[in-house]
């Protein structure tokens, strides 16, 4: 194995330079909507990948091969495969209306004044159920279109308000695929990077919700708004979220989840047996890329390993970063610029968790906390990018009904993210320090 060659890395700086420029070219010089969204990744890395097997020099074409897949086979990998896998499956099962009832329920208790705070708490809870901030920004968007018509709330303010709440779940669940991909890439326990989390949320979720109900009091509001709305189809995310947080394992999870919602959504008649089994598929499906880009980056990873490319990064790190507490900094944005590259925070994950993982052990920094950091950081970027999936889509939603907004309309009203910004840095530099 080579060490500390730094001409190794070049694959990384093809995927991003074929992938931004490709969607930057389609977003904003032909007017593609999702434009970034239109560039395959899976061939993007691809690419990157045949790079990686040229520069490999001294070994056979079957060496290569062999290589890369001790890659692929790792523990870690195959766990994630799997639990993405099943992810898809439970989502597909219990489908998404319930979310919706969710929402229109709490606001059918709720005084109209605090719309505003219902929006947050039911996009929070959305996403931490069913562990996408797309899909929740697709249900709740809407919802909010509608509150800021019928209440007074500003447009801008209400999206804003659903964006952030999206990416606290996407960053705490344990059904995420950014939870998925950094605790297998760790190697730590769901249950343990959640606790490590959850500590660093919880006060940013509260300066929130602080700042939410100042703005409800300074703003003129007329009347609500109500639906019907039916509460069983939410027990499937109920029994997730508990299994979750008593720490059941996360297959078994996985499996109570599909079971229970495949009852219910039987028992109820919302779908008979063959649509059920359909929508299974379908589920499944939607995750084939996410895995398949795990399979390529774990292959990738592998040859600019033996290449020595990661030697050369974690060399560089160590002289721009100092100690446990510049380490934890150190891969916060290491991270966070490889989110910037592909917009899209899970494969920023799979990407930076071998690296991070030999940080880890540089810096003497816990598995848990290394996962916490990973997923904390990747949200945070994802929820800023005006190219991301989580902003385009709540645009092309208000776009959809008949109102107009820009990126950064949005992104001035995302005071989530901001607030787990400042909490990180202060976990990471104060309070750490003072327990220490």
């Amino acid at each position: 194995m080579k060490k500390s060659n730094a001409i190794a890395l070049l694959p990384m700086g093809v995927f991003t330079a074929f992938y931004l420029s490709l969607g930057i070219i389609f977003e904003y010089v032909m007017k593609i909507p999702m434009g970034f969204y239109n560039v395959p990744v899976v061939v993007a890395f691809l690419v990157a990948l045949l790079v990686a097997v040229v520069q490999t020099k001294g070994v056979t074409l079957e060496q290569k091969f062999e290589i890369m897949g001790k890659g692929i086979g790792d523990k870690n990998i195959i766990t994630m495969l799997i639990i993405f896998l099943l992810a898809g499956i439970f989502v597909g099962v219990v489908g998404r209306g319930s979310a919706e009832s969710v929402a229109y329920f709490m606001l059918s208790v709720t005084p109209p004044r605090f719309a505003l705070v219902v929006l947050f708490v039911v996009s929070c809870f959305v996403s931490t159920a069913m562990g996408t901030s797309v899909g929740t920004i697709t249900l709740i968007t809407p919802i909010a279109v509608a509150i800021s018509a019928g209440s007074g709330f500003s447009l801008p303010l209400c999206v804003g308000t659903v964006v952030g709440g999206a990416m606290f779940g996407d960053n705490l669940s344990f059904i995420s695929d950014t939870t998925i991909a950094a605790c297998n890439g760790q190697g730590c326990a769901m249950k343990d990077k959640f606790r490590t989390n959850f500590s660093v949320v919880l006060p940013a979720a509260v300066v929130t919700l602080g700042i939410i109900i100042a703005l409800s009091f300074n703003s003129e509001i007329s009347d609500g708004i109500s639906k019907e709305y039916d509460m069983i189809q939410i027990i499937p995310y109920v029994l997730v979220l508990i299994s979750g947080i008593v720490g059941i394992n996360v297959f078994i999870t996985l499996l109570i989840g599909i079971a229970s919602g495949s009852v219910i959504m039987l028992s109820t008649g919302a779908v008979d047996f063959p649509t059920l089994l359909s929508s299974m598929g379908q589920g499944a499906s939607g995750m084939f890329e996410t895995s398949m880009v795990a399979v390529l980056v774990a292959a990738l990873c592998a040859l600019i390993k033996r290449n020595g490319g990661f030697d050369a990064l974690l060399s560089g790190i160590r002289k721009v970063f100092k100690g446990k507490k510049g380490g934890q900094l150190g891969m916060g944005l290491l991270v966070g610029i490889m989110d910037i590259a592909t917009a899209n925070n899970t494969v920023a994950i799979v990407m930076a968790n071998p690296i991070a993982k030999e940080m880890s052990a540089d810096f003497g920094i816990s598995n848990k906390k290394a996962a916490s950091i990973l997923d904390t950081f990747s949200c945070i970027f994802q929820g800023f990018l005006p190219y991301g999936a989580q902003i385009l889509v709540a645009l092309s939603a208000v776009n959809t009904l008949g109102y107009r907004l820009s990126a950064f309309d949005v992104i001035a009203n995302l005071f989530y993210p901001m607030v787990l910004l400042v909490s990180c840095l202060l976990f990471i530099f104060v309070i750490s320090e003072k327990k220490k």
